[in-house]
């Protein structure tokens, strides 16, 4: 439970009041459902970016994402004085100061926020039902000490989560059954429904002008919306009582699933499903079960020709599913946590898309289908299909499924693919232009790609060298003349790669090798030729690799993308989006690099107790992270390359979450 700002007065009391208010809207929290819906906001209540509401549904899970219920205006009228539960901020801004913020926050299968005021003591919790796209809001009301009204105003957007709201006609409100109906015509086919246990509704239409979303403005875009408010709900409260809100989104369907809702059944399931989730683990360690509640959030369902598969989400607040993401992720998400049906069903998802022996870099967010510029998300996949197959013991469903989407993927590779992704003629992988963004540096605005890594990638390689390496020891013992083929290739793409890409000088990794060009920058897209369970590396320069990184490129919530002594070094992450784009990788940090950084230093140093010692030490801060700093119970897309390393981009990234929980496991095990 995290302590937070109490309801205090007087000109020093206020300034602390204000501090911590601005903590607090740094602060965010994260409810997530399998269809891709979610609800976010920041612990005061006041939402700060567009992404923020009470409810976000999807009209083609996971995706066509529509906030539906941005949020409610929480009011209590005494005889003395009408004060907010929760502020807003607008445009222009106001010198109105927040009235009450909450005492304390926690995080289960809800969230929970506690109020102490003279007159009552509140706890409001906000819960998300797993498979539909519907919100309970509770207030628990205890210690009422004098009679006072409270009124809930519910303000709904109804646009796509990307774009903002502006007055317009096209709400109206009508009733369906017992629920109030909010509709929008320019979201044809769907509603957002209420249902209030214990409160009366009074129609009141208005538009709500200018809200201002901080966190939109600091990162160049638009910020400010208008909000539709049909009316109010109203209680009086003379005793304890609890009073829930139900809120849905969904199409005619959605009145029957809100039907006979019972909150404590609702909260019961939640509760029963994360126990069954964490007996799973066979671990009580409370960091490993955190991370694998927070793993969970990043799991959905997606239906193929009427089959539910499984898929994972790269991040929220906008992230759809990513292949090299997902199988970056797969690994810590779902082996570690003993979920291997699931994970099979990522691999199966995945490679069911398949096109030209490449796996889809990613989903598109209006359900355009898959988009394929990627020359590593395939590599990925093999490498978290061996895993899947080392893990579970899966023998027959891995070679009847996943091993001939395996070979596929190495043969059009050999042969030559999209993007002219093709084996030279040293063994090594090439493809893409000057133009092209294919690897997981891949930021690019206005047609610049601020990384272009065109020719000769040495993570890409050193994928391809383990991926080489593991077909080898697959058909071991099982096809004498496959074993054979593949250890000859790995063995000729292991001295490509060391003649390619070792900088003798430097005593580490060439990033990028083209004809006439050597990339000198020290970038950690070279520890993957240490980390990965086959190194294409002799010891001394694994070794090298290792100190290499954690000297130029460590810190303590991931590794940089460019060392910092670099020319072309950017140590914060701000501004519009061409300059953030162009501090992506050029010196940010990456919170999921320091999984593989973690595996090869313990690996260089022979898993030794010392060794595991030094890197807990290095993985506290993102502990600390996931507990109490940026969204509370799940870990940032990337930090500022400088201090004070402020978390920045998505709220709440798969691979850190998953990579962190594998380096963990790595380290305690």
């Amino acid at each position: 439970m995290m302590e937070l700002a109490q309801h205090i007065s007087g000109p020093k009391q206020q300034q602390g009041q204000n501090d911590k208010f601005e903590k607090l809207l740094e602060t965010e929290w994260l409810l997530t459902n399998r269809r891709g819906g979610f609800a976010s906001g920041t612990l005061c209540g006041c939402n700060t970016r567009r992404y923020h509401g009470l409810l976000t549904g999807t009209l083609a899970p996971p995706a066509k994402r529509v906030v539906a219920l941005a949020n409610c205006l929480e009011t209590v009228i005494t005889e003395e004085k009408q004060y907010n539960l929760n502020h807003f901020e607008f445009e222009p801004p106001s010198d109105e100061k927040p009235q009450m913020l909450p005492s304390s926050f926690r995080k289960d299968v809800g969230v929970h926020f506690d109020y102490a005021a003279g007159q009552f003591n509140l706890t409001k919790s906000v819960y998300l039902l797993p498979e539909d796209d519907i919100t309970a809001i509770i207030y628990n009301f205890s210690d009422v000490q004098q009679k006072f009204e409270f009124i809930v105003r519910p303000f709904a957007a109804m646009r796509d989560y990307h774009s903002l709201a502006r007055k317009s006609n096209n709400f109206y409100l009508e009733w369906q059954d017992e629920f109030l109906a909010v509709k929008n015509t320019d979201v044809p086919q769907s509603r957002l429904l209420f249902a209030a246990d214990e409160m009366a509704f009074r129609e009141d239409i208005q538009w709500w002008y200018n809200f201002l979303y901080r966190q939109e403005k600091l990162r160049g875009f638009d910020y400010t919306e208008d909000l539709w408010s049909p009316g109010y709900f109203r209680r009086t409260i003379d005793g304890p009582v609890k009073i829930v809100l139900w809120t849905g989104f969904g199409d005619s369907d959605i009145s029957q699933k809100m039907t006979g809702l019972d909150a404590d059944v609702i909260i019961d399931d939640l509760k029963l499903g994360q126990k069954h989730l964490l007996n799973n683990l066979k671990s009580k360690d409370t960091v490993v079960q955190s991370l694998a509640v927070s793993a969970e959030q990043f799991v959905i369902d997606r239906t193929i020709d009427n089959l539910k598969t499984k898929s994972i989400l790269a991040g929220f607040p906008w992230f759809m599913d990513w292949g090299r993401d997902a199988f970056i992720s797969l690994e810590g998400l779902l082996l570690c946590c003993g979920r291997y049906k699931d994970a099979c069903s990522v691999l199966l998802n995945f490679a069911y898309h398949a096109d030209e022996g490449m796996i889809a870099n990613c989903f598109g967010d209006d359900k355009s289908g898959a988009h394929f510029n990627s020359i590593d998300a395939s590599l990925w996949f093999i490498h978290a299909a061996f895993r899947y197959y080392k893990t579970s013991g899966d023998l027959q469903g891995f070679s009847s499924k996943l091993m001939p989407v395996v070979r596929w993927i190495i043969d059009s590779y050999q042969q030559g693919t999209k993007f002219g992704i093709k084996a030279d003629n040293d063994g090594l992988i090439t493809g893409g232009g000057i133009d092209t963004q294919l690897t997981w540096m891949d930021a690019k605005f206005d047609n610049i790609a601020f990384t272009p890594r065109h020719g000769k990638a040495v993570e890409v390689n050193a994928l391809w060298y383990n991926a080489i390496c593991n077909c080898a020891e697959f058909y071991r013992g099982r096809n004498v003349v496959m074993a054979e083929k593949f250890s000859n290739m790995a063995d000729r793409i292991a001295h490509s790669f060391r003649s390619c890409f070792w900088y003798q000088q430097g005593q580490y990794l060439y990033d990028c090798v083209t004809d006439d060009f050597m990339d000198t920058s020290i970038r950690p897209n070279q520890i993957f030729a240490v980390s990965l369970p086959f190194s294409p590396l002799n010891n001394q320069q694994q070794q090298a690799v290792v100190s290499c990184v954690e000297k130029n490129l460590l810190t303590p919530f991931g590794l940089r993308t460019l060392a910092a002594t670099d020319s072309k070094y950017i140590g914060r992450y701000e501004g519009g989006a061409k300059e953030r784009d162009s501090a992506y990788h050029q010196g940010t940090v990456w919170p999921w690099l320091l999984g593989p950084f973690i595996e090869a230093y313990l690996k260089t140093n022979n898993y030794s107790r010392q060794s595991k010692n030094t890197c807990a030490v290095w993985l506290e801060p993102l502990i600390d992270h996931l507990r109490n700093d940026g969204c509370i119970g799940s870990i940032s897309e990337i930090f500022d390359g400088d201090e004070p390393r402020k978390p920045r981009g998505a709220f709440a990234q798969a691979w850190s979450v998953a990579e962190v929980l594998r380096a963990y496991l790595l380290i305690h095990s």
